[in-house]
């Protein structure tokens, strides 16, 4: 009786120890698969400046920023397997905050130039603008650039108008934290032009014709891109594949007619005659 008893302890010993070994290899094997299948994406932190539609700005309703800019990132973001978060700084921080590492990417209005390509890189141009002039619309001394010499001008701080602002001749140049300042600075007779992107002149002056107008040819061409910090490859290619992507499938062009009703020029995302 001893022995069988014996004998039955021994074969539950074994089958126990052997639902043990399976249970525990199927523990092991079950999480992997599951990171494998559950992989999360990562997290870019995107920085604009929110008044300088229509690339960014708060939508009064809803409360949300939209743009072309918010949703070209958006865009990018689906095709390279990235999600985005927004930040929102004053424009002049934008760079210094990519350099930094403090944000992942830099995504308003940010013209390439020799200046910011020492702090940071840039993406394949997606945008193809110039400056231009504002007056209030009832200015008829001030037809062109050469009409602003001496004159009070009013600027977005850290923009390519304001440092274009300050090439002009005994111009006397206010920096504002946000364009939308600089307009009603002019507009309240504190000051005479405004120099700014084309495009966000054009935008901010639909529907208040009554209280201003644009002048004069377009002045400095340039291109805008996406800012990455120094080096970063791995983003920087991301950004440029996920920009060639949209191209390919028609998505970039739906985009900009969206949001400036025209089809954009051909070589977009890129440079003209590049």
């Amino acid at each position: 009786m001893k022995k069988i008893f014996k004998y039955l302890s021994i074969m539950l010993l074994i089958g126990l120890i052997s639902a043990c070994a399976l249970g525990c290899s199927n523990e092991e094997g079950t999480p992997e698969a599951s990171d494998q299948d559950n992989e999360e994406k990562p997290t870019y932190i995107v920085a604009f400046e929110a008044t300088f539609p229509p690339f960014e700005s708060k939508d009064e309703e809803t409360g949300e920023f939209v743009g072309f800019d918010i949703d070209l990132i958006k865009a990018i973001g689906e095709e390279e397997g990235f999600d985005v978060e927004l930040m929102e700084m004053g424009f002049d921080g934008i760079v210094a905050s990519v350099k930094t590492g403090n944000v992942d990417l830099g995504v308003s209005g940010l013209t390439i130039d020799e200046e910011r390509l020492e702090s940071v890189d840039f993406s394949t141009p997606y945008y193809h603008s110039a400056l231009g002039i504002v007056v209030r619309a009832d200015d008829d001394t001030i037809k062109d650039v050469d009409n602003l010499k001496g004159k009070k001008i009013a600027v977005q701080i850290g923009t390519t108008g304001a440092k274009f602002a300050r090439t002009i001749e005994d111009a006397q140049v206010t920096d504002y934290d946000q364009v939308t300042d600089a307009f009603l600075e002019l507009k309240n007779g504190g000051a005479d032009a405004v120099v700014n992107d084309h495009p966000v002149n054009l935008n901010y002056i639909k529907g208040h014709e009554k209280d201003y107008k644009t002048v004069g040819d377009t002045l400095e061409s340039e291109y805008y891109g996406i800012a990455i910090k120094k080096g970063n490859t791995e983003v920087l290619n991301k950004i440029n594949s996920g920009l060639e992507k949209l191209k390919e499938k028609g998505k970039y062009a739906e985009l900009y007619k969206e949001w400036f009703d025209v089809e954009p020029p051909e070589y977009l995302p890129g440079e003209e005659n590049a």
